[in-house]
C-alpha cells in the first residue's frame, strides 16, 4: 500500500551544507561494486539506516514538481513513494533543480537519487546508472492555438527549413531529436514551462517535448494546443523512448535494491496505473516486459 510521507523542498543554502555531507558520503563510501571499501556505508545502507533519501526533480508535469503548497508530487513520485517504503525508506527529500543540473549533481554527491522520468539515452548511461525502464513515451508538439503554421511533427519542422523557431529543453531528447534531422533554428529553454511560454509569447513557433507532459500542462490554457502524439523515426529507426531513475554508477546495491521493488510494479498493471493514472498516464506508458535498459543504453533500437 502507498503510504503518506513527509517531504520537503531543500532550499539554496541547506542544498549546499547537505551536498557537502552527501559527497562525503557517495564519494568515499563504495568500491564501485556496490559494497563496502573498508567499513564505509553504501548509499543503500546510510538511507536504510537514516530513513531518508534526497532525490532531485525538474518541474515537469506529470511526473514530478513541487505544488501550490511545496509539496511533491507527479507519477514518479507516486512509484517512488511506494518502492522506498519497499525499501524502508520512509523520508523523501526533494531538491527541484534545472534539467540540466540534474546528472551533474547526482555525480557530484548533492542527492541521491533523480525522480524526473528521465529517457534512457546511450550518451546519459556513461555518466549514471539507470534503473529498469519505467515509462514509455512518445512525442507532441506544442503550438499557437489553430495550429498556423500546419505543424504535425519534427519532420514537418524540417520540412520548412528556417520558417520555424522550434523551442527544445536544454538536453531533453527532443533536443538531439531536432539536431539529428538538421533543424538549425531552434532556441533552448531550461523547462517545460518556459518552452511553452515561449510559443505563448511568439518567439518560437513550436516547442517539442513528451506528449503526455504537454497534454497535462497546456490542459487549461486558451492560446496554445498540442499536436498528435508521434514516435519520431531518425535514419529509418523508430526511436523508442522509454525514461527510468538515475543512480550514480557506483550505487550498484542500491540500484539492484530498486529494480527489484520496481518490477512489483511494473509487473502488474493494474498496480501500475493505480499509481499513475491519475497523473495521465495510461497502459499504454507501461514498458514491455521484453524491454531492457541494457538494450536503450547501447542504443539498439532496431
Amino acid at each position: 500500500m502507498t503510504m503518506n510521507r513527509p517531504f520537503m523542498r531543500i532550499g539554496f543554502a541547506a542544498t549546499a551544507a547537505l551536498a557537502l555531507g552527501l559527497t562525503a558520503c557517495a564519494s568515499g563510501g563504495t568500491d564501485g561494486s556496490g559494497g563496502n571499501d573498508g567499513g564505509a556505508q553504501t548509499t543503500l545502507e546510510r538511507i536504510q539506516e537514516s530513513g531518508t533519501i534526497v532525490m532531485a526533480i525538474a518541474d515537469e508535469r506529470p511526473y514530478s514538481w513541487l505544488d501550490e503548497t511545496g509539496e511533491p508530487t507527479g507519477a514518479t513520485i507516486a512509484m517512488h513513494r511506494e518502492i522506498f517504503a519497499g525499501l524502508g525508506v520512509e523520508n523523501i527529500e526533494v531538491v527541484e533543480v534545472d534539467w540540466n543540473s540534474l546528472i551533474p549533481g547526482l555525480v557530484a554527491g548533492r542527492f541521491d537519487a533523480i525522480s524526473a522520468g528521465m529517457s534512457i539515452l546511450p550518451d546519459r548511461c556513461e555518466q549514471a546508472a539507470f534503473s529498469a525502464p519505467e515509462i514509455m513515451y512518445t512525442t507532441t508538439l506544442v503550438v499557437a492555438a489553430g495550429n498556423p503554421k500546419g505543424l504535425s511533427d519534427l519532420d514537418s519542422i524540417a520540412a520548412k527549413g528556417g520558417e520555424v523557431m522550434l523551442a527544445v529543453q536544454g538536453g531533453a531528447i527532443e533536443a538531439g531529436y531536432a539536431e539529428d534531422l538538421g533543424i538549425q533554428n531552434t532556441m533552448q529553454v531550461d523547462n517545460a514551462q518556459a518552452g511553452i511560454e515561449a510559443v505563448q509569447s511568439g518567439r518560437a513557433d513550436a516547442f517539442a517535448l513528451t506528449a503526455v507532459s504537454m497534454n497535462w500542462m497546456t490542459a487549461d490554457l486558451d492560446d496554445v494546443e498540442t499536436t498528435g502524439a508521434f514516435v519520431q523515426t531518425i535514419d529509418g529507426v523508430e526511436q523508442i523512448g522509454a525514461g527510468g531513475t538515475v543512480f550514480r554508477q557506483e550505487d550498484t546495491d542500491l540500484l539492484e535494491a530498486y529494480n527489484a521493488e520496481l518490477a512489483k510494479i511494473t509487473g502488474d498493471q493494474a498496480t501500475y496505473l493505480s499509481l499513475v493514472e491519475e497523473f495521465g498516464f495510461t497502459a499504454e506508458n507501461l514498458p514491455p516486459a521484453s524491454l531492457t535498459t541494457e538494450q536503450l543504453c547501447a542504443g539498439n533500437l532496431g
